[in-house]
């Protein structure tokens, strides 16, 4: 099957994600805690959902400063046995998983039950490359957060606190990107053999098409 890299807009506004089929989103550019709190809501609901690109969503606030949070946020242990917990997780697959984590009640049943219909990934893997993603407006940075105004992107603050797969990450996503711009190159060429094609039948499907218009079609 070959891989799509159509993007849909979600709209929450208007409608939810509520039982419908897996949805795959593109965490690219999204703010943390805007999409974290939408997709909690959703995985509460029954929605299954799976998050993409994890690395490259934003948080506001410079890289300085979200260092110096996330070394306060390590800070904080089990006096008696540190190796109990609380568990401080360095790639960003996991902050976003944390961070929603946080947001459903885990401690309950419903709660793990919300929290295993959630997946997040770094870069988009298999089988997700070949599947249609969707982004969420409501949580947009550029929708969100003023242009002025500093972000982190999640990749960077990990790779800066002991995150050591970016360069791995790097190369396959420049890979993958290098077969979807191929598969678009291919696709375009079918569309265009088609619409000759239609062209060149015109004459011949003029009977047809008055038909199908007395239809409707």
């Amino acid at each position: 099957k070959a891989p799509s890299i159509e993007i849909q807009l979600l709209s929450l506004t208007s409608s939810t994600m509520v039982l419908t089929a897996t949805k795959v989103i593109d965490g690219r550019d999204h703010l943390l805690g805007r999409l974290a709190s939408i997709v909690a809501k959703e995985l509460l609901a029954g929605q299954s959902i799976v998050i993409v690109r994890c690395d490259e969503m934003c948080i506001s606030g410079s890289l300085v400063r979200n260092r110096v949070k996330y070394a306060q946020f390590r800070r904080k242990k089990m006096n008696t046995n540190p190796r109990k917990g609380p568990f401080h997780f360095k790639s960003p697959s996991r902050m976003v998983w944390r961070t929603i984590r946080g947001m459903v009640h885990q401690k309950t049943a419903r709660g793990q039950e919300a929290l295993s219909r959630l997946s997040t990934f770094e870069g988009i893997p298999e089988p997700y490359d070949k599947q249609k993603r969707v982004v969420v407006p409501a949580a947009l940075r550029v929708m969100r957060l003023k242009s002025v105004r500093a972000y982190t992107v999640i990749g960077e603050l990990a790779n800066s606190v002991g995150w050591k797969h970016r360069d791995l990450l790097q190369k396959l996503e420049s890979k993958r990107k290098a077969q979807a711009g191929e598969f678009y190159e291919k696709k375009k060429e079918k569309e265009a053999l088609r619409k000759k094609a239609i062209e060149a039948a015109g004459s011949e499907l003029a009977k047809v098409n008055e038909v199908l218009a007395g239809f409707g079609y």
